[in-house]
């Protein structure tokens, strides 16, 4: 979007043209809503011109029964146009609420649906930012300034007609001033619109910042570390940033008022001074001379909020902007046009020739949100050549040093990433032709550090399989030994676990998650150390529900702990990438390698505990 976008602070032809594209599916709506708003404005003209014949005909005349016509007529008109404005309002508020919705839903599909790599770069705070302000600044800028632009075009041109009508030598001298009223809105829109976008990126940090600080374990960071003072000053550079900015938008914007008031205030003197002395030289009718003064006002101050709307314009406009850059980015893991499902699925699992680079920078994120740095090291190959076959039924360890590429191998099979080389297949197929959901729905993962939503202890187990049954729930807790303790919790199945469950031990999340796992019922299995936070007696009565839940599984576990590798039916050593042992656990520490070195260092680790 920045490349599109013309220099100076303006915006560009792409982005109103996405921008009207939005209004389509409710064309309808706007134009019932911009039929009000014409009608509404052919109505402004009626009381001018009702004044004038109370003036120049009812009290000339001394017509009583005239007079009490006209205003009960000005009355008519008044409730009208309030009754319009209502309706008016009515499909303002539809059509804008509708464009919230869909722009929050498309943009909340959109993200939701990005590559992880996506996210390992991305300020969480500063993408909420995108998905709540910028929505709403952005659906100001099509229903509340189109309302604006529209009313006050059509109220402009019936009024400049009507004083035509009545006195054109008036309304010429009056039309004199109008070009001076687009000078002050093309200077200070665009500044208006920099510092805008300038203030946008600030709250989208500050957010970033609050959200990472305001979570249980970022809170608890800065007071081990006791930066309360630090955190307070850095965060009030960017606040006084927003104030600066803030207190600039209202100046300009008050600079800009009183520039177009006062032109208002000077075109309506020289109306009356020019008005006033056709009238003492008799060629123009009080009533004429006091309906052309409230004209005149009719028109300033719609060419006033014209120019205003230039402004709200181009800085509402920004929020699109910011809208489409997000929704802009490509997904490149998403289903082939030809993608099938795989059914019934067996979950024989290959990695055939498999080799993978981290994603770019330019390809898996969006620089405005990036939170810098990042653990991927982008474009160079951390696997080479990897060849593996698992059996429904078997279960690989795998195990290396740190960094050697274990959790990478294991994130290929759910496509959280796509291979760069070679083919992972499950059941003959590869993974990149079958469909994504389908394919997940098959995969169950447990990692070191399971995520849980800050909802019940149901709703997170639900969440694998939303048609379980308390029944079913039972089992596989009872399997995952964290049955009893849920049951002794204040409200069961209905506690809240809290923001990331840190109302539980760190056994009992992983338990809580083992149990999920089963619950969905999947054919392969990957656990990234999913038993590392468990004690040696937990561990014991997780590892005996394991070994009967994955019978007849494919399994894939990542292991730091001893009893996992031993039940192993193959063992692979990772090192740098590439798999430097393989075989049976007794014959890798016969063989004297890698593995027999690691083996040693989780010997000494396990008895040190």
């Amino acid at each position: 979007m920045s490349r599109e976008r013309p220099a100076g602070g303006a915006i560009g032809p792409v982005t109103r043209r996405r921008v009207w594209g939005y209004a389509r599916p409710y064309r309808t709506m706007v134009v019932g809503f911009l039929v009000t708003v014409v009608a509404s404005s052919l109505l402004g003209v009626v009381p001018p011109l009702l004044f004038r014949e109370i003036i120049d005909g009812a009290i000339a005349n001394g017509d009583r029964g005239y007079l009490t016509l006209l205003g009960l007529l000005i009355v008519v008109a008044a409730l009208t146009r309030a009754l319009l404005s209502f309706v008016e309002r009515w499909f303002s508020a539809t059509v804008g609420e509708g464009l919230i919705y869909d722009l929050r839903l498309e943009l909340f599909d959109h993200v939701q649906r990005l590559p992880i790599s996506f996210f390992t770069r991305t300020q969480t705070g500063a993408l909420v930012s995108r998905l709540n302000n910028d929505v709403i600044g952005a659906q100001r800028a099509l229903t509340g300034t189109l309302g604006t632009v529209v009313a006050n075009s059509i109220t402009a041109a019936t009024t400049l007609a009507t004083m035509f009508v009545l006195e054109w030598r008036i309304t010429l001298m009056a039309m004199t001033l109008l070009p001076l009223f687009v000078l002050p809105a093309r200077r200070v829109g665009q500044k208006v619109a920099e510092i805008t976008r300038e203030g946008m990126d600030l709250n989208a940090s500050m957010n970033a910042t609050m959200t990472e600080r305001f979570n249980v374990a970022g809170a608890q960071l800065v007071k081990l570390f006791g930066r309360h003072d630090e955190e307070r000053d850095d965060f009030g550079v960017s606040v006084g940033r927003v104030r600066d900015i803030g207190i600039l938008n209202a100046m300009y914007g008050r600079a800009f008022v009183i520039a177009l008031t006062l032109l208002g205030a000077l075109g309506t003197a020289a109306v009356y001074w020019v008005g006033g002395s056709l009238a003492i030289s008799g060629t123009l009718t009080i009533g004429t001379l006091a309906s052309m003064g409230v004209l005149v006002t009719q028109l300033y101050l719609p060419l006033a909020q014209l120019t205003n709307a230039r402004v709200d314009v181009m800085s509402a406009f920004v929020s699109f902007e910011r809208v489409f850059e997000v929704l802009d980015t490509r997904n490149p893991i998403a289903d082939a046009p030809d993608a099938v499902a795989l059914e019934p699925v067996e979950g024989v699992l290959r990695f055939e020739g498999v080799s993978f680079a981290y994603p770019t920078d330019d390809s898996a994120s969006v620089s405005s949100l990036e939170a810098g740095g990042s653990a991927e090291e982008p474009g160079r190959t951390v696997l080479h050549g990897i060849n593996l076959t698992v059996d429904p039924g078997q279960m690989l360890a795998i195990v290396g040093p740190t960094g050697s590429g274990k959790s990478t191998l294991a994130s290929l099979i759910p496509r959280l990433y796509d291979v760069t080389g070679g083919a992972v297949t499950v059941d003959g197929h590869d993974i990149r032709s079958l469909r994504l959901d389908q394919l997940r729905s098959q995969i169950g993962v447990v990692t070191q550090d399971p995520h849980l939503f800050h909802e019940t202890v149901g709703q997170n187990l639900r969440y694998a399989r939303p048609a379980a049954t308390a029944a079913e729930m039972d089992e596989a807790c009872a399997a995952a030994r964290i049955l009893e303790v849920i049951r002794q919790l204040p409200d069961g199945y209905d506690t809240i676990v809290g923001e990331r469950g840190y109302r539980l031990s760190g056994g009992e999340k992983q338990r809580l998650a083992i149990a999920r796992l089963l619950l969905k019922d999947p054919r392969i299995v990957v656990l990234d150390e999913a038993t590392s936070h468990l004690d040696t007696e937990s561990e014991a009565l997780v590892q005996a529900a394991l070994s009967d839940a994955l019978a007849g599984r494919t399994s894939i576990v990542i292991a730091h702990r001893l009893s996992t590798i031993v039940e192993a039916d193959e063992v692979i050593v990772l090192d740098e990438g590439r798999i430097v042992e393989r075989g049976r656990h007794r014959d890798l520490r016969e063989a004297g390698g890698l593995y027999a070195d690691l083996w040693e260092t989780l010997v000494r680790a396990e008895q040190n505990t």
